[in-house]
């Protein structure tokens, strides 16, 4: 819930400066809306877009109002981060005395110290707080807003003064028309007869009428005005009220928690009701209750704002923490999460220069990582993965390195391709094949070479086929998988000596990929994962040298786990299943992701327990 409605504020703050990038995959979007489209009622987009804002985490994709990006890849977010990276802490006497001054004022507003001369003191301090240049006069909209308040609730007492005065004179008239009443009787004299006494009647009514008609009339006022008197009163709190909150929630869209703290404590106490409903418009509504389920109400931005407070504190701690650990690839993405969201509070601000620019290193870094991949400079990708890995231990390359291997392996094999064809005379081929190599690594080195060999192999090519038929014969695959340039050109004219060279080419790799795997699961130290990836390539691929050394390493390292796995898988092949079975739980407590633990455990439980199911 909290994060969803940090992200929310996020995506306000910079959607509002930016139009966001559509994803590179995206279908072209419509150039305008069908007409039969309901358009939005005040003929534009509305203050938050048609709907909230939608957080993946997995991909760290922003949804909203129908566009996309990523919330750590945006321009205006870069800007300022960088902006903030290299700006100097606000650890100055005068950031000092503002943050303290801050919450002294939220100290004297706090609900267990208020009392009426702690809020006359904290109102003056709002004039002190807003000469400070980091303030940017917040606290004198608050203090305006608080001073209005205070007029209207004066003016109304002078209205239910008036309204009291009314009040009175309203039970006077009524007094007095009560006594009126009682004064004319209209029992008069009977003894003249019916006809008369009718006609007296009807005389003393009449009188009766015009004596009460001004009294009557008078207290008809006298009600209109109170009425209107009440109205007036209720409708220009109403409006301060409106107006208190649309600045408070102004302050925690634009991230300013400790104003918005300050300004909800201020209008609980200006308006002592216990009303605290938000009356501001619905797109502001919905953000609080879409994102977080509860009614949007003053207690609710006050808790928000106290919470996201907290998170942010916790936020700085966990990145000065991962910094000490030389964990900058996590540092650096808890420093973003966390100034995204608390920019403008005071343990971001306070944050030292060295430690930020540590941080902006790795990110510039990571950054120019990411562009050499696109315009596929894999040479100066290699290089930065290698200086990624030296500067971050946290640092997770295996993407890039992925990329950076498929693309040699691709461009060899279209080299290779291209060689055969120099040798088998076919131009065409020949030029097809060096343009698909240089679009997959432009600037791969093989290329040059290539270049300056591709017509000079015709006398080097039998002592090709000679040194490839020793090479298999003494299975030396690594040495022909090394050179395999030379050996696709060499065997281009020879389809048998071809199926050989391929099946070696497609063994080695197999075991290039599970190499390249053992030895990035071994990066994450995780070294049993590591030996079980290493194990599983020797089983099928025993003689390679390289993944035997490779295997070697991590059995040292991962010695308690292969030993209970070696353990159980002797024990196994002696027909003792019930001990088997035991180190094969060893080992799989040990590493819990082990398949040889979790398929040994399969397969004894089946032979030590045949009817369970």
């Amino acid at each position: 819930m909290k994060s969803s409605l940090l992200i929310c504020l996020a995506s306000s703050t910079l959607a509002l400066a930016q139009v966001p990038d559509p994803p590179s995959n995206a279908a072209p979007q419509p150039a305008a809306p069908p007409a039969s489209q309901p358009a939005n009622s005040n003929g534009g987009s509305s203050f938050l877009g048609k709907d909230v804002p939608f957080f993946n985490p997995g991909s760290e994709i922003v949804s909203w109002d129908g566009k996309n990006w990523n919330i750590n890849n945006n321009r205006v977010f870069e800007a300022r981060f960088e902006k903030y990276l290299n700006a100097p802490p606000s650890t100055t006497e005068a950031d000092r005395e503002y943050e303290a001054i801050l919450e002294q004022i939220m100290d004297k507003l706090s609900p267990s110290r208020i009392t009426p001369k702690s809020t006359d003191e904290a109102f003056q301090l709002l004039a002190k707080a807003s000469q400070f240049q980091e303030d940017a006069n917040l606290c004198d909209s608050i203090a305006y807003q608080v001073y209005s308040a205070w007029l209207a609730k004066n003016n109304n007492e002078r209205v239910s003064a008036a309204n009291k005065g009314l009040e009175d004179e309203r039970k006077r008239l009524e007094w007095n028309a009560k006594i009126t009443a009682a004064g004319n009787r209209l029992d008069g004299p009977t003894s003249k007869g019916e006809g008369v006494a009718a006609e007296w009647a009807k005389q003393e009514q009449l009188k009766r009428d015009m004596e009460m008609q001004p009294l009557i009339t008078r207290i008809a006022e006298i009600q209109a005005l109170i009425k209107t008197n009440q109205l007036k009163r209720e409708v220009a709190e109403l409006q301060i009220k409106i107006e208190f909150q649309a600045l408070i929630v102004q302050h925690f869209l634009q991230r300013r928690f400790q104003h918005a703290v300050i300004g909800t404590r201020f209008y609980r106490n200006v308006f002592a009701d216990g009303d605290s409903q938000l009356r501001v418009g619905e797109d502001a509504k919905s953000l609080f209750a879409k994102t977080t389920g509860l009614p949007p109400t003053m207690g609710t931005i006050d808790s928000l704002a106290n919470e996201i407070m907290r998170d942010v504190r916790e936020g700085a701690q966990a990145f000065k923490f991962l910094l000490e650990k030389n964990e900058l690839q996590s540092a650096s993405k808890r420093l973003a999460e966390t100034f995204i969201i608390g920019e403008y509070l005071p343990d971001i601000r306070t944050l030292s220069r060295d430690d930020k620019r540590k941080a902006l290193a790795f990110v510039q870094k990571s950054n120019q990582l990411i562009s050499a991949l696109e315009v596929k400079d894999y040479t100066l990708a290699e290089t930065l993965v290698k200086e990624l890995n030296q500067t971050a231990q946290d640092a997770d390359t295996s993407k890039p390195t992925a990329a950076i291997e498929t693309a040699r392996q691709v461009s060899a094999m279209h080299i290779a391709k291209a060689r055969n064809a120099a040798v088998g005379g076919d131009k065409e081929a020949l030029e097809t094949e060096l343009k698909a190599a240089m679009e997959i690594w432009p600037r791969n080195p093989a290329l040059t070479e290539v270049s300056k060999m591709i017509f000079s192999q015709a006398d080097v090519q039998s002592r090709a086929l000679v040194d490839f038929d020793q090479l298999l014969s003494q299975k030396n695959y690594r040495q022909i998988f090394d050179d395999k340039m030379r050996f696709i050109a060499a065997t281009s004219m020879y389809p048998e000596k071809q199926e050989e060279l391929r099946k070696v080419l497609d063994d080695m790799q197999v075991i290039e990929t599970a190499i390249i795997q053992a030895q990035e699961i071994e990066k994450r130290s995780n070294y049993a994962g590591a030996w079980e990836s290493a194990e599983k390539a020797f089983l099928k691929y025993p003689n390679d040298n390289k993944l035997n050394q490779l295997r070697a390493n991590l059995t040292i390292e991962a010695s308690d786990f292969v030993q209970a796995i070696r353990k159980a898988q002797d024990l196994e092949g002696r027909k003792q299943p019930g001990s088997s079975l035991a180190w094969y739980l060893k080992a799989w407590n040990k590493y819990p992701q082990s398949e040889f633990a979790k398929e040994g455990v399969e397969r004894l439980k089946k032979e030590v327990l045949p009817d369970a199911t």
